[in-house]
């Protein structure tokens, strides 16, 4: 039908823009935001683009959620907009009978979001933490960087260096300093290089050094002159602490904690606010042609922070034990499908939202 293919045709063309726009925005702030990581030394800045990366495949599921509900309310307040929907109305053409070519037309991305929220999500989220504990876990030796004093997080050393080789083998003019038992022992060196042992323990070897060690405030410092000393590396295992936002679907269901249970109800509640805000702007799309289009979108922004955000409290409520499992699965959905319905009954008997009485009633109640 005209009808049908006009309205998924357009569906197609602005859910394409509203998504480029929407992912142009997630990669500039997740890209200041990354790169304010790595300035400060929190993760390693040959990670930026990866962990970029993986901040948006965790975040497609909400951006689709949100590419869904503003293109369907985009072209048909247009349409309302430019009165084509009278004509469409006038020909026979009844509100319900949008459903059907935009579930359509949802049908791939609402499949898209249940991907990405049960597989994606905790996918992006278990590699992020890998390669954050990576970085947090390695070895003093990736610590060093030149001219910057840097303090190892296993033991109580600080390293300075002037100047390393690419392949970090070789440095020059060393600083070492460690405090123990409250006593202090300071290494300087002109060079040194890296040693792997056949045990497979790696030593920094300086040469050409001296040695001081004592107490502060104390005046008996033992001066000791070598030619080659050894300064074993110490290094973690890499461990990334498990979350529930980075756990497997299955894994969370087969281990059922007040955390797993949370996270599965808010996963599951990803593709069933895709549905709600799908039927939602069916008949939140009426627009009158005298008047501008902008409330529409106020009204967009304002329903879906405020469904997310009840999504969110449902999620926390179920974590702590205090709404049960199967009520939080369902519960804030049947409420907002209840009131979508409403909305729809409205909508077909050509009945406002809202009343001017309504606004009088409540100017003279304040």
């Amino acid at each position: 039908m005209i009808f049908e293919r006009s309205l998924q045709r357009e569906l197609a063309y602005t859910a394409g823009a509203v998504f480029m726009v929407l992912l142009t925005i997630m990669l500039t702030t997740m890209m200041i935001r990354i790169v304010g990581f790595a300035a400060s030394g929190q993760i390693d800045p040959r990670d930026v683009l990866v962990l970029i990366g993986l901040t948006v495949i965790g975040y497609l599921a909400v951006m689709l959620i949100v590419t869904l509900f503003v293109s369907i309310l985009f072209v048909l307040t247009r349409w309302y907009k430019d009165s084509e929907m009278v004509v469409w109305l006038a020909s026979g053409v009844s509100l319900t009978r949008l459903i059907k070519p935009i579930a359509a037309f949802s049908t791939p991305i609402i499949l898209l979001i249940v991907f990405f929220a049960f597989v994606g999500w905790p996918w992006s989220n278990a590699q992020s933490k890998l390669i954050r504990a990576r970085f947090q876990q390695r070895d003093e030796v990736s610590l060093l960087a030149p001219g910057q004093f840097r303090e190892s997080p296993t033991t109580h050393r600080v390293f300075f260096i002037e100047s390393m080789s690419p392949d970090q083998g070789r440095v020059d003019n060393v600083f070492v300093t460690s405090t123990e038992h409250g006593k202090v022992s300071v290494i300087v060196s002109k060079t040194g290089h890296t040693e792997t042992m056949k045990s497979g323990d790696r030593f920094v070897v300086l040469e050409n050094g001296r040695r001081y060690d004592g107490e502060p405030g104390h005046p008996d410092f033992r001066i000791t002159e070598f030619q080659r000393y050894g300064v074993k590396i110490t290094s973690q295992p890499v461990v990334a602490t498990p979350t529930a936002s980075s756990t497997s679907t299955p894994d969370l269901l087969r281990n059922p904690s007040g955390d797993n249970l949370g996270e599965f109800a808010w996963r599951a509640g990803l593709p069933l606010i895709a549905i709600n805000l799908m039927l939602l702007a069916i008949p939140l799309a009426y627009q009158n042609p005298r008047r501008g289009r902008t409330i529409n979108l106020v009204m967009a922004v304002l329903i879906y922070l405020t469904y997310s955000n009840l999504l969110n409290v449902v999620q926390s409520q179920v974590e702590q034990g205090k709404m049960p499992f199967a009520l939080g699965l369902v519960l804030l959905h049947v409420i907002v499908l209840a009131l979508v319905v409403f909305i729809f009954w409205l909508r077909v008997r050509n009945r406002p939202l809202f009343t001017r009485a309504m606004f009088q009633r409540a100017s003279q109640g304040s």
